[in-house]
């Protein structure tokens, strides 16, 4: 009884200690560059200039240099191909940045942006497209447009946007369930259904045929759904990375309602959208047949925040103590991380800062540069107009207990 007591005591102590000591985990931040409108990605090409690409939602594109000034002359000035904006709040505009892994070489890379093209009746028309650096200017891009893929969108919201290539050269674009709100598209909705892109990541090989052709490996690949199809099932992935050690594949899925999750995309899974919301039946009077869903690694309510954005395993030096730790965060100002438990489960901890204002605001996105270290692109006001975004990075030494 006396050493049972004893046991409880020093395990209910260690506990607390240690809840304290996450509780008080803080993340000094340093501002990198602002003055901004409405950063929503970042991009860095592996060409040795250690330099940073700004994606602002209207349509321009900015350099922070090594030094990590930032150039005033956009890099590129799309905002004439943007569909009109809302200034209130709006989920389109330039949504996505991805440099060519040769990009020192060729000079090649790709957008994703929600384009004033025609858009037969839909809201509008999301664009991937190709640009190439100006080779007499690296800081300049050419203005000549290839576009690759167009995507019909029903609705406004829930349009995803993040590009990325992989370790094979291969392609990866997020996109939403068409939006609304629920998924009321088609009979089953967007994200069950295998014959649209919407509701998808997608995998394409953009060296080979033009404007693209199909890694033979894809799931549908000679089977019933389209053969671009990569994951199915998400409701809208804002932001997905690749862990630079382990190449899996970590994506942040806005929930509705209620539930905002973090998954591990593999090819050919069904992420359950709209069946599943986290791990809760979104309607299970409807359908709550979770056969061979793959279910998130967590998730969290709204009490924690209102919508997910996904971030990055943290592979740098600056910060050891975070070393192979999921960061992300969501949008109405907080940050966590995940760290991978023996048993290949997920703990999830929620990170403070030194910024006293810090829940006040709005993180769009997240950065990775090349050595593995952390931005946050952030902005005060709400809507794709305001000139109050900043680049903040992760410090060195920036943890304090």
């Amino acid at each position: 009884m006396f050493n049972n007591s004893i046991k409880f005591f020093i395990s209910t102590f260690l506990f607390i200690q240690t809840i304290s000591n996450l509780n008080a985990q803080t993340i000094d931040l340093e501002i990198v560059a602002d003055n901004l409108v409405s950063p929503v990605g970042m991009a860095c090409p592996d060409d040795g200039t250690n330099r940073k690409f700004i994606i602002e939602q209207r349509g321009l594109i900015y350099i922070i240099d090594k030094n990590n000034k930032l150039i005033p002359i956009p890099f590129l000035d799309m905002s004439k191909k943007i569909v009109k904006l809302s200034a209130q709040y709006d989920e389109k505009g330039l949504l996505g940045i991805a440099f060519h892994p040769k990009y020192k070489e060729n000079g090649r890379f790709f957008v994703y942006y929600s384009s004033n093209l025609p858009n037969n009746e839909n809201n509008h028309i999301g664009v991937l497209s190709e640009f190439k650096a100006d080779k007499n200017n690296p800081n300049k891009a050419l203005l000549e447009e290839k576009i690759i893929l167009t995507i019909p969108q029903p609705e406004w919201n829930h349009n995803g946007g993040q590009i990325l290539f992989d370790a094979k050269g291969y392609l990866y674009l997020g996109l939403g369930d068409g939006g609304s709100g629920g998924d009321p598209h088609g009979k089953f909705g967007n994200g069950q259904n295998i014959n649209t892109l919407l509701g998808k990541i997608i995998r394409i090989d953009v060296d080979k045929t033009a404007p693209y052709s199909i890694p033979t490996d894809n799931p549908f690949v000679g089977k019933d759904g389209l053969d671009e199809i990569y994951a199915y099932g998400l409701r809208n992935p804002w932001r997905f990375s690749i862990d630079k050690i382990t190449q899996r594949l970590f994506c942040g899925d806005v929930g509705q309602n209620k539930f905002e999750e973090i998954n591990i995309i593999v090819k050919g899974k069904n992420y359950g959208w709209k069946i599943m919301e986290g791990l809760h039946c979104f309607d299970p009077e409807k359908n709550c047949n979770q056969t061979n869903l793959e279910l998130p690694i967590t998730e969290y309510d709204r009490s924690e925040g209102s919508s997910v954005t996904g971030g990055y395993v943290y592979r740098g030096k600056l910060l050891p103590q975070l070393y192979g730790k999921y960061i992300f965060a969501d949008w109405r100002g907080v940050l966590f991380c995940l760290t991978e438990q023996l048993d290949k489960s997920w703990k999830r901890e929620q990170l403070k800062t030194t910024i006293s204002d810090f829940k006040n605001l709005n993180i769009n996105s997240l950065g990775e540069d090349i050595d593995g270290e952390i931005y946050l692109l952030v902005q005060d006001l709400d809507g794709p107009f305001q000139l109050t975004g900043k680049v903040l990075k992760f410090k060195k030494g920036g943890i304090n207990n």
